[in-house]
């Protein structure tokens, strides 16, 4: 399946704008990632992408999230690496390959970059950084719902410092702000 066909999936799923944006900055994320961990970029941005294809389906029946997205990804023929990292993602699966552990980090990660941007009096990406990030990742009651300890798996689970995956995700989300309307 080619990123055409994928974002076609994914909004004929996907009724929610902003849940759109959330699966484009994972796909801007991952893709930047499989860069730095010499991944399959193309298959890394797909899971990005289609992580939460299920999302509307499951929204009454959040134990079924990602159960029947891995579904219809397997159906559509996607790679098993992708249908898998679906599924660790919401932990119904283990996370086993960097596919996995990058998509499960990444998940939180877009939502803290954009609460950050939002703070800001511009409203925009390009008025924050990895450090901005950083510093509203350590105030617990600023978007509350984000899990720190998933973001902070970088370290363990990709080998990576979380500052440079914090700047790895402003920088790529930042290159697709049109997109993201931020």
């Amino acid at each position: 399946m080619d990123r055409s066909e994928a974002l076609a999936l994914l909004t004929s799923q996907v009724k929610t704008k902003n849940l759109v944006k959330h699966c484009l900055a994972c796909e801007a994320v991952m893709g930047a990632l499989a860069e730095r961990l010499g991944g399959d970029v193309e298959m890394w941005r797909l899971a990005g992408l289609l992580h939460d294809v299920d999302y509307d389906q499951t929204a009454k029946s959040p134990d079924q999230h990602a159960v029947i997205g891995a579904k219809i990804l397997e159906e559509k023929g996607l790679p098993a690496e992708v249908v898998h990292a679906v599924l660790a993602h919401a932990d119904k699966a283990p996370r086993e390959s960097l596919l996995d552990k990058a998509l499960w980090s990444v998940d939180p990660l877009t939502g803290l970059i954009v609460a950050s941007a939002l703070i800001r009096e511009e409203k925009k990406l390009s008025a924050i950084d990895a450090q901005f990030v950083a510093h509203r990742m350590k105030e617990k009651s600023f978007a509350r719902g984000v899990d720190r300890d998933q973001i902070r798996a970088c370290e363990s689970e990709l080998g990576i410092p979380l500052m440079e995956f914090l700047d790895i995700g402003v920088k790529a989300m930042q290159g697709i702000s049109g997109e993201l309307g931020l």
